[in-house]
């Protein structure tokens, strides 16, 4: 169990990580799973992640789970490991980018 402490700085990481909002994710989930051959749900398109942490988003702080805080503290860590300080925003690195915007992170915004 995390403690109170603990949970109010993941939080914060979390929505500095997340830098979408829950319209922006939902929107960007939906045009990245769009193609001529399938059309999803709206509420089933992007990865079971992206669709997680748009979940989060909707929730207060009091209503989260165990495993919204194991998501929470995936995606700090992943939005980190592939954020580059020095080489934001990277325009030209596509794939990366769609890999962000996926989790509820846009390199590009400011």
């Amino acid at each position: 169990m995390t403690d109170a402490l603990e949970l109010d700085a993941l939080w914060e990481d979390f929505h500095r990580a997340v830098n979408m909002t829950s319209q922006e994710l939902a929107a960007w989930l939906r045009v990245r799973d769009a193609d001529e051959d399938a059309e999803l749900l709206p509420e089933e398109a992007g990865t079971p992640t992206g669709q997680h942490v748009l979940a989060i988003l909707q929730k207060r702080r009091t209503d989260l789970t165990e495993e919204d805080i194991r998501v929470m503290y995936r995606v700090v860590d992943t939005v980190d490991d592939l954020v580059d300080v020095d080489d934001e925003p990277a325009a030209e690195d596509t794939r990366r980018r769609h890999r962000l915007m996926a989790l509820g992170h846009d390199p590009l915004k400011p």
